[in-house]
């Protein structure tokens, strides 16, 4: 046996298949676009917030210790409230009945309807001139209504109630779902056993769906922390710039030709969202 004959023959590189071909081909302009739009936006943004002085400039102004108490309000109370909110009206929407489904047609459409017109829909409302709001009261009580938008904390109330009206019925469709997916026959069998309501929710329903609500409340908290048009559209982020949250902050200082510190106002909020991600990715991988 020769020596050329001992050696091992080298390996041929496989060639690629038609469908792999036309699989990598469809796939690159994905690729471009996520690199050209998501990837590429995002590291230059890191790349502007990569100063220490910006967040030193950031702590110092007293409007981003306000902004953060009330991204801390936004999230904690809109959150609880839609989600309590979303989860009874689950069990009032899941009843098989004509008028109920008639009723989640119109339900639906603060959800359907683009955010720039109803949320503008409802600042002119609240005008303290000539929204219909403050022309209702004139009329029925002769008084003048409050200057609702220029108090702080019904500015930011009323920012919490338009993300809860606008979100609510995502929130509730995606519970119904929930609801519909537990077997009728465990309530069927609950019945004969006598058990009440309030039981068959906490022991056949609540276990059912305690996963699906955690999974659902996390996904939210990561969507609220970004939700720029509840807060923008209504408030613009004032009085005063009182009741900017973190998704708008940056807005302001754009404004003020402040870029570093509207890059750096976006970073800081990402020791929030990244647990938030990797938690709701764990549990998606399960």
């Amino acid at each position: 046996m020769t020596a050329a004959a001992a050696l091992p023959a080298p390996a041929t590189r496989k060639a690629l298949s038609r469908w792999d071909f036309w699989g990598r081909a469809l796939v690159a302009p994905y690729l471009l676009i996520f690199a050209v739009f998501v990837l590429y936006p995002v590291c230059y943004g890191l790349w502007l917030a990569r100063h220490p002085e910006s967040y030193v400039k950031l702590v110092d102004d007293p409007i981003f210790f306000r902004t953060a108490i009330n991204t801390i309000i936004f999230v904690v109370v809109a959150i609880n409230l839609k989600m309590l909110v979303a989860l009874a009206l689950s069990g009032f929407f899941v009843q098989a009945r004509w008028w109920i489904k008639a009723l989640s047609v119109l339900f639906i459409l603060p959800w359907a309807v683009p955010s720039i017109p109803t949320i503008l829909s409802v600042r002119f409302m609240l005008n303290p001139e000539w929204g219909v709001i403050n022309t209702t009261i004139f009329r029925l009580t002769g008084l003048d209504g409050p200057n609702w938008l220029n108090d702080p904390t019904l500015a930011l109330g009323f920012s919490m109630l338009m993300h809860v009206w606008k979100s609510l019925p995502f929130w509730t469709l995606i519970l119904v779902a929930g609801r519909l997916a537990i077997p009728a026959e465990q309530y069927e069998a609950a019945s004969v056993d006598g058990a009440t309501r309030s039981q068959k929710f906490r022991f056949i329903t609540w276990p059912s769906m305690r996963g699906l609500y955690l999974t659902s409340t996390i996904l939210s908290m990561i969507w609220t922390l970004g939700d720029f048009n509840s807060v923008y559209l209504l408030t613009g982020g004032g009085p005063a710039d009182l009741t900017h949250v973190l998704a708008t902050l940056g807005i302001r200082y754009l404004r003020l030709d402040q870029v570093d510190l509207a890059m750096a106002s976006i970073v800081v909020a990402l020791p929030l969202v990244l647990p938030l991600v990797y938690f709701m990715m764990k549990r998606l991988s399960k």
